[in-house]
């Protein structure tokens, strides 16, 4: 059905009562219309079959008739041509006797010629018209054929022969009817039909039957719809092919039918007119309470008191209900969609929208001399508590926190930004308030345990802090900020506040410029690889390298100390990483078979699901055995997904690759990784190195690292050694290699084999000197 809004404008109904009427009324119409046409169509086609069925009837009735009077001739000559006198008289010959006899056989049956074929070609008979010759009857009578068409004069007849026998066969009597329009016509009233008869020449029929199937209906209009039906009739003269056409009126046969599709054109005027007023009616009764209810609706939308009467308990009725139902919980609405807008779903804290909102409310009361304080608080380690409690337990511990400050801040307002982050609003504080012991007063709100599920969990936060007017008079100031100082905060440590410093804003800039310079470099290729060596104190060589990144910038080198972590935050340490993959591999191959290249995995690259994919490529790529490949990672992997983990790290030893556990005994539970995964080599943390030389019990640690590692098949390497005498008390203590200013600081690639030749030169007891 066509839109309404797409109809042209003359036609359009602002009224839903005449919309109505007139789409029932247009849809009757149509199908009335459909109706009729269908009807028509079957009564013409009715009629059109039923003439035809008609035609080829009368058709095979006329077939009967002349082969009926071809018998009755037949009948009249075999009396004749039996009778003994006049066998007699043709076979003397006596042409007087026959004429005479033929001319009383003509008269007696009312035939239009009598006439005798005899076998020596002479036609003897009585007949007003030219008689066919005898030499075009010769074949079919001597073929025992006993009817069929001849021409006598320039007319067709019907002609049955009888053969005169005495006793052989000396010729054959023939009688002769015309088939004229006269005696045609008088044969169509025997037909149930009105039907016009003729016999003609197959070369005499009509340029439009000439082609006709024998025996079918054709259907011809020439103004007038006419049906044809030709048959083919026996011929008993050479060349004469007579056709039977009959013709019937399919028009006038169709006129019959005129009546009933008026009647049928007047019901179904009758009928559109009954639904015309029913439609306006039913329109009627919807239109009038949607109206009233249209009414209630402007009301409502100009904000004015809405009802509509319910009158009945149909449809209708209870829309009106269902209206006056949504008019009464309008307000409700509004009030819980404003709520669920401006406030946090999981612990009904302000959202940052109110907040901000709120905050600079406060701002437009602040007195001259008054403060107001902005508080960015960040959980501590709250992905730590969602990975190993499951995110119900972290949504809990959110929950925990927000109404334990709302109890303790009373008036100051609480706002939850996202995540783990909160946001603090203390306003109207005065210009000598001690802003310190507020802020211990604060961070005292998150220094202690809470219990979910009967596991502990801790509830300890960084907070950033911005005071107005002194940090800003507007709320977008305030807010940049106190999220600068939050920054420093977690990077000064746990559960610790920092106040806001314009040094903040500075040190942000300086961040945000070293990113783009670090994407720079990633696409340029602005990094280098540096390699330190690590040295086998129980084979007494060289045993690999360590690849170490240095970023040479356009200020002078920066340290992986100030990029790396900036790498890690913004995820660019995976690109950073795969990068060193490659190029250590590239590297590595130009070495001595039997030094290895020793490359750290950060936690991030390590999660990368395609870690081993881009291990693979560095391999094949470079050329470099997968065992002079040694990965070193650090236990902080295992925090998040043990299970995970340790699939990652059997699918790199699969590689045929080293594993390496670096800042070994720095972790929260070394031994369970152990026991969990049989690591290549234990890298020892420099703190317990550099302790060696200063008492305690350094020694014992590094023996006790050494006794398990050689227990569990593990190699171990002391990290940070300087001096002959950490590494004699390393090589009595049992660890099997060391790295560190003692043998050489990180040096570059193209000083990498330098330092294996001098290595190979020197002797013994000169390897271990810096």
């Amino acid at each position: 059905m066509t839109p309404i809004a797409a109809l042209p404008a003359k036609i359009r109904f602002r009224s839903l009562k005449l919309r109505i009427a007139a789409v029932y009324a247009a849809l009757f119409a149509a199908i009335l219309a459909a109706v009729l046409l269908l009807a028509g169509n079957g009564i013409a086609r009715f009629g059109e079959d039923s003439a035809s069925r008609d035609l080829a009837a009368n058709a095979r009735v006329f077939d009967e008739i002349i082969e009926l009077r071809a018998r009755q001739m037949r009948g009249s000559a075999d009396v004749l041509s039996r009778d003994f006198g006049f066998r007699e008289a043709v076979a003397t010959d006596d042409e007087p006797t026959i004429e005479s006899a033929l001319v009383s056989l003509r008269e007696r049956s009312r035939s239009e010629a009598a006439f005798v074929v005899g076998f020596d070609g002479d036609v003897v008979g009585s007949s007003a018209a030219a008689l066919p010759p005898a030499v075009e009857l010769w074949d079919a009578l001597d073929g025992g054929q006993d009817h069929g068409i001849i021409q006598i004069g320039d007319k067709l007849a019907l002609a049955a022969a009888s053969p005169i026998e005495v006793p052989d066969t000396i010729g054959w009597l023939v009688l002769a009817q015309p088939l004229d329009a006269a005696e045609m016509q008088r044969l169509s009233k025997l037909a149930a039909v009105d039907i016009d008869a003729r016999v003609l020449r197959a070369s005499g029929l009509p340029a439009k039957l000439t082609r006709a199937p024998l025996g079918q209906v054709l259907e011809s209009d020439d103004g007038e719809r006419i049906l044809h039906h030709v048959t083919a009739l026996p011929a008993l003269q050479q060349g004469v092919r007579p056709r039977l056409v009959l013709d019937h009126s399919l028009s006038k046969a169709l006129d019959e039918y005129s009546g009933l599709q008026l009647l049928l054109a007047a019901l179904a005027a009758a009928g559109l007119s009954l639904v015309v007023i029913l439609s306006w009616r039913v329109a009627r009764t919807i239109t009038r309470p949607l109206s009233a209810l249209d009414n209630a609706t402007r009301l409502l939308g100009a904000g004015k008191d809405a009802k509509v009467d319910v009158t009945s308990d149909d449809e209708i009725g209870r829309l009106g209900a269902s209206f006056n139902a949504m008019v009464a919980a309008i307000e409700e609405r509004e009030r819980q969609i404003t709520h669920v807008a401006l406030h946090d779903g999981l612990t009904n804290l302000p959202n940052r929208k109110l907040f901000v909102e709120q905050l600079d409310q406060a701002l437009a009361r602040r007195r001259d001399e008054a403060q107001l304080m902005i508080v960015y608080v960040d959980l501590d380690d709250f992905k730590v508590v969602n990975d190993t409690l499951g995110h119900p337990a972290g949504d809990a511990l959110l929950r925990n926190v927000a109404a334990h400050l709302q109890d303790v801040l009373g008036g100051a307002i609480v706002a939850r930004l996202g995540g783990d982050e909160f946001a603090i609003l203390l306003g109207d504080l005065p210009a000598n308030e001690n802003l310190a012991a507020l802020a211990d007063k604060l961070q005292s709100c998150f220094g202690r345990t809470i219990m979910i599920d009967g596991q502990q969990a801790d509830a300890s936060a960084s907070m950033g802090i911005a005071v107005a007017p002194g940090d800003g008079i507007d709320g977008t100031t305030l807010m940049k900020n106190a999220d600068l100082a939050l920054y420093r905060a977690k990077r000064d440590g746990k559960a610790t506040y920092h106040f806001f410093e314009p040094s903040l804003d500075e040190q942000a800039r300086h961040r945000r410029q070293m990113e783009l310079d670090l994407r720079l470099a990633i696409r340029d290729g602005g990094f280098e690889l540096y390699f330190q060596p690590l040295y086998s104190m129980h084979e007494e060589r060289l045993k690999a390298f360590e690849a170490l990144i240095r970023w040479p910038h356009a200020e002078g080198m920066i340290s992986p100390v100030d990029f790396i972590p900036l790498a890690e935050e913004t995820g660019l340490i995976v690109q950073i990483g795969e990068w060193v993959i490659r190029e250590a591999c590239r590297q590595a191959a130009s070495w001595p078979d039997d030094l290895s290249v020793a490359v750290n995995i950060s936690p991030k690259q390590f999660q990368s699901p395609n870690l081993a994919t881009i291990v693979l490529s560095a391999l094949a790529s470079s050329g470099l055995p997968a065992n002079r490949l040694e990965l070193e990672i650090t236990e902080s992997i295992f925090i998040a997904n043990v299970e995970k983990t340790l699939e990652a790290l059997h699918s790199l030893r699969a590689l045929g690759v080293r594993i390496a556990l670096d800042d070994f005994g720095t972790g929260y539970s070394s031994l369970s990784y152990l026991r969990s995964f049989p690591f290549d080599k234990l890298k020892i943390d420099q703190s317990f190195v550099r302790d060696l030389t200063q008492g305690g019990n350094a020694n014992a640690m590094i023996r006790a690292i050494t006794t398990l590692a050689d227990a569990l098949g593990m190699e171990t390497l002391a990290e940070g050694v300087e001096d002959e005498a950490q590494a004699e008390i390393l090589r009595q203590e049992g660890c099997h290699q060391i790295q560190g200013y003692l043998l050489s600081k990180p040096i570059d690639a193209h000083a990498v084999h330098a330092f294996i030749a001098t290595m190979a030169a020197e002797g013994d007891d000169q390897r271990l000197r810096a």
